[in-house]
């Protein structure tokens, strides 16, 4: 297939899972309310812990600054499965085997409790079990996977050593999980968030929670001025928006990945595949009413901080072309994924000192199954007060210390990116074509600039608005993403995803660029 990369990438990324299903339309919350439990953030592990505690017969409130499921649920690569890398062996060697028998227990339990939701709720999402394969092509990774073989059946996983893959690609060795899945993650979602409104049970879109006062109860402030009370809280919103406790963004570092959906001329084997290499590689199926689609995944980097981001898809593109007879390439997009220092979500008690505050985030790439444990442990720290899986996800756990280099490490690296940002010198000029976007210095001042196709200048303020990093451009997304804690905001200024809470101040024309920088913004 020869591609007019010119053509193909002047259109912007589209998810298949959010082009194949309808739109939603919950309101805005427009007055103050009480409920049991506000839960901010309405993806997967928002809406699952609505409809968790509202089985136990709370009452619950979900607020979503956007719509429901369109941030990194409706990004996600939508596989459900135990096979998290090579994470047995090394839990096992890290935290030991109680904690190493928890993640698994956990994980396992989660891929069949979205099958049993599904099925109590008539469901039709696409759910279909599979295998999950994670493969080498280096010498110095067969003794890690035999290792993950031992380990991951020492904990009750179905797993196997094999040697060859169904695919053109010569590999050293392979593990293998069975009775893992995959499914249309909005079509789950999409249905079982309308189990929740009524009986005193909310879901609010367009609803931005931005701070959050403490006392006998909790009250939530929203973007517009109104309050949820609450007794107890849950953040769900990916990367939290809070930022009094706990110093979340000192152990969580954002990192973008990307996905090519692909019609290939072969009949895709089955399965559900990735390397263990960098450059990460990852290969799925999905049955769609137009045929089916290979969903191609990897070439990982830290948000803001990557090449030219068209090149990641291009780099996909040129690897399904080794692999496949690609006939056509109708979607493609790009995930947020929040990494923690030790490769353990941090999911429980927002700090040991906040009872009735809670978090969920830090997924890394394992989302579908984690957004699930998240509802379920959450569920019952909040009804029974303690959960089976409590020691192993606790954000307060002792056994991060053991990543103190991985510490030093991330942060250092969003201090030299807050530097190198604000000691940037970009060029002087404006020269800047349709559908381009640039840093540039305008009287003195570091601006970002976009072009649109009809030749409409965008001028932003490129300080990032939640803790004064300065913003680069993504050219594949055309957004304007913070290299250091994730934020990422349309070349308008508006807020795509967080933990910002206010949109860049803009400017339309060059004219009034001199105002912009004058402003105590």
């Amino acid at each position: 297939m020869n591609i007019d990369k010119q053509k193909y990438f002047k259109e912007l990324p589209q998810s298949y899972w959010i082009a194949s299903t309808p739109k939603t339309n919950y309101p805005t919350l427009n007055e103050d309310i009480n409920v049991d439990v506000a839960i901010v953030g309405g993806g997967l592990a928002g809406i699952s812990c609505a409809y968790l505690l509202k089985k136990e017969g709370l009452k619950v409130a979900v607020l979503e600054a956007g719509h429901i499921a369109k941030g990194t649920t409706g990004h996600t690569t939508a596989k459900l499965t135990s096979q998290h890398e090579l994470i047995y062996s090394k839990l096992i060697n890290q935290m030991g085997g109680e904690l190493a028998q928890q993640y698994a227990d956990a994980n396992e339990t989660a891929i069949h409790e979205i099958k049993r939701i599904a099925e109590d709720n008539n469901i039709d999402c696409d759910y279909t079990i599979q295998a999950a394969i994670a493969y080498t092509q280096q010498n110095e990774y067969i003794q890690k996977i035999s290792d993950e073989v031992k380990a991951a059946s020492s904990l009750g996983i179905k797993a196997s050593y094999i040697e060859d893959i169904p695919f053109p690609i010569p590999i050293k060795a392979a593990i293998r999980f069975d009775n893992q899945a995959q499914f249309h993650p909005l079509k789950y979602l999409l249905a079982l968030s309308k189990t929740i409104p009524n009986n005193d049970c909310h879901i609010f879109e367009q609803t931005r929670a931005v701070d959050i006062e403490e006392g006998d109860n909790y009250i939530i402030t929203t973007a517009q001025g109104k309050k949820v009370t609450a007794k107890k809280v849950i953040i769900a919103s990916h990367y939290p928006f809070y930022n009094k406790h706990g110093m979340y963004f000192t152990r969580i570092y954002p990192e973008r990945s990307y996905i090519v959906a692909i019609r290939a001329k072969e009949k895709y084997p089955g399965g559900m595949y990735i390397n263990t290499e960098d450059p990460a590689r990852s290969l799925r199926h999905q049955q769609t009413e137009n045929g089916e689609l290979i969903l191609v995944v990897g070439d990982s980097h830290k948000t803001g901080q990557g090449i030219d981001t068209v090149k990641h898809y291009e780099a996909l593109i040129d690897f399904a072309r080794d692999v496949f007879t690609v006939e056509d390439i109708p979607y493609r997009w790009s995930t947020q994924d929040c990494m923690t220092l030790d490769g353990i979500p941090y999911i429980g008690h927002y700090t040991s000192n906040t009872p009735n505050l809670y978090i969920a985030t830090g997924f890394q790439k394992w989302g579908m199954t984690n957004s699930m444990v998240s509802a379920m442990l959450l569920r019952d720290l909040i009804v029974k007060g303690k959960s089976s899986w409590q020691d192993v996800y606790n954000p307060s756990r002792q056994t991060i210390l053991a990543s103190a280099k991985s510490f030093v490490v991330e942060n250092f690296n969003v201090a030299e990116q807050l530097i190198d940002g604000k000691l940037d010198s970009p060029p002087e000029d404006i020269d800047i074509r349709p559908g381009e976007g640039k840093v540039l210095k305008i009287n003195g001042k570091r601006a970002g600039a976009y072009m649109d196709e009809e030749g409409k200048l965008h001028i932003v303020n490129t300080t990032c608005t939640h803790m004064g990093c300065e913003l680069n451009w993504n050219s594949a997304e055309r957004s304007w993403d913070c290299p250091c804690h994730g934020s990422r905001f349309s070349y308008e200024g508006k807020i795509i995803e967080g933990p910002a809470s206010q949109p860049l101040s803009m400017a339309n024309d060059v004219n009034t660029i001199e105002k912009l920088f004058k402003d105590d913004y």
